[in-house]
């Protein structure tokens, strides 16, 4: 009768392979961590285990190292490249809020610590695998995307490849576009092929300390076109204001934070909810129409209490775009703001929307529009910056939407503008509804009587008398232009009390069930 194996007996080959991933842990590697620690910054280990449910995380080509072996010791390889500066693997995120299914995920991350989080060869090598996982299996990807880019220096892939262009990393990143999320997140220098990879991503969330670019000091010098350091190539406030990031967040601790916030979103409704007394909404518009009012208190008002996640605030601030939950059920949101150029809607704000639109459309969430808007804005700066096209993809875009849309106008609902926010025509809309304080025009009604009534105001040749007629026909058209009068002749769907709007959200969705994209036309998201 054999003796029962002693469960504390380690055998040598368990010991090496302890031994060998031990090299790639934070607890081993003191002075990387305190490099990091200076920096402000944590590890990538470190932050992949704050975004993973704990002990979930498993870890894929964990034993791999730099292609150097013809260069430099395999020691020196082990202790110092380990897993060739790529973290890979899969584990779930948010599984006490959601269920298994909907919490499962992809993580890579690389690591600044290894050779400046370099794109290696084995590390490219690992991608691929992992990125074909990703498409089997459909799974949701994070992205930790800290680097320089292409790695010169591994002389082992010598004979194997000259340039090592001939990749399909890239195209099969891309490919997961639309498929499933694509988070990416970014803290510290993130240049050249780590890059790519972060632009292709669906969001991008950046921390303070965060310099992006298409090409790093080494590049940019070996172009001839200067000497810049890292610090001085796309900073976090140049890349903000032009739209390049998503969401700007203070460190680490923060984009780990957002990045699970901005998942759980695709992850499906939460059970627990809050929300403010709606009849603060009632409130919030002024009654004098030309006064600006803060959208976004009217957005937190709506949504549930801590739901509203904006993206790109700083680009495009004529619309506002983001997430939020309406009785813990996600939905995209497009809000006019009328403290910026009284809401008119510009080339970067229909950027905004019209890709918050394609995000929603490839992974099911329905959108809400808030409208407050006096249209498209015009005049020959804003032509110089190609408004005619950008702000016609928010007609092409949402005409092609399947997911619910609902369309709710708060104050100004003006020619185009309106239009493309209300998914190209008030009945394109599940529904079309207006707040008491809706005002409707085919353009600004001031604008509409001096055009349209000219020859009229012109044949009066008293001034007062002149001044007293433009006012009256300014009011007749006003009051034709009523929320109350638009709906009488069914022209948008109801007006409705402010208060009882996520009552009518709520039954919208209830009755139309979300349609998911699927097959190969599947819908991918604009980069831009």
């Amino acid at each position: 009768m054999k003796k029962e194996t002693d469960i504390k007996t380690i055998r040598h080959e368990l010991a090496e392979m302890i031994r060998r991933h031990a090299y790639g842990l934070d607890e081993n590697r003191p002075d990387a961590v305190a490099k990091r620690q200076k920096k402000n910054q944590r590890t990538a280990r470190t932050n992949v285990d704050d975004l993973c449910d704990s002990g979930s995380f498993i870890e894929y080509g964990g034993l791999a190292i730099a292609a150097q072996r013809g260069r430099r010791s395999e020691e020196d390889l082990i202790n110092k490249t380990p897993a060739d500066g790529l973290i890979a693997g899969i584990g779930s995120i948010n599984s006490s809020l959601f269920k298994e299914d909907a919490s499962r995920c992809m993580v890579m991350a690389y690591d600044y610590t290894v050779l400046a989080g370099t794109q290696g060869y084995f590390n490219h090598k690992k991608m691929d695998r992992m990125l074909k996982l990703a498409h089997e299996q459909s799974l949701p990807l994070v992205l930790l995307a800290e680097g320089g880019g292409g790695r010169p220096g591994d002389v082992d892939a010598i004979g194997i490849m000259t340039a090592g262009l001939d990749l399909s990393t890239f195209s099969a990143f891309a490919k997961l576009s639309g498929r499933v999320p694509l988070i990416g997140v970014v803290s510290g220098p993130c240049f050249a092929g780590n890059a790519a990879l972060l632009g292709c991503c669906d969001v991008i969330i950046a921390t303070k300390n965060s310099n992006i670019g298409m090409g790093g000091p080494v590049m940019i010098e070996g172009g001839g076109l200067g000497i810049f350091k890292p610090e001085e190539i796309g900073p976090i406030d140049v890349q903000s204001q032009n739209g390049v990031v998503d969401i700007e967040v203070a460190d680490d601790l923060e984009a780990v934070a957002v990045a699970k916030k901005y998942f759980s979103y695709f992850q499906g409704a939460t059970i627990n909810w809050e929300a403010a007394d709606q009849y603060r909404l009632r409130e919030l518009i002024p009654e004098n129409n030309k006064r600006a009012y803060n959208v976004r208190t009217v957005i937190k008002t709506l949504a549930d209490t801590d739901s509203f996640l904006e993206l790109r605030p700083k680009f495009g601030p004529g619309i506002i775009t983001g997430f939020i939950r309406i009785e813990g059920r996600p939905f995209g949101l497009i809000a006019n703001n009328c403290m910026h150029m009284a809401g008119a809607i510009e080339a970067e704000g229909a950027d905004k929307a019209a890709r918050l639109m394609q995000i929603c459309q490839a992974h099911g969430l329905p959108v809400l529009s808030l409208c407050d808007t006096p249209g498209f804005m015009v005049g020959p700066e804003v032509e110089k910056r190609a408004q005619v096209r950008h702000v016609c993809r928010m007609f092409v875009i949402s005409s092609h939407l399947t997911v619910p849309y609902f369309t709710v106008v708060l104050r100004r609902g003006y020619g185009l503008g309106v239009m493309a926010m209300a998914k190209g025509g008030f009945h394109e809309s599940f529904f079309t509804a207006s707040w008491p304080t809706g005002e409707f025009g085919a353009m600004g009604i001031e604008g509409a009587i001096k055009a349209g009534f000219k020859k009229e105001l012109s044949a009066v040749e008293d001034p007062n008398e002149r001044k007293k007629l433009y006012e009256q026909l300014v009011d007749e058209l006003y009051k034709r232009g009523k929320a109350i009068n638009m709906a009488s002749y069914l022209e948008i769907d109801s007006v409705i009390d402010p208060a009882d709007t996520r009552k009518w959200i709520m039954q919208g969705i209830k009755s139309v069930p979300v349609q998911q994209s699927s097959g190969e036309g599947h819908n991918f998201i604009d980069p831009w």
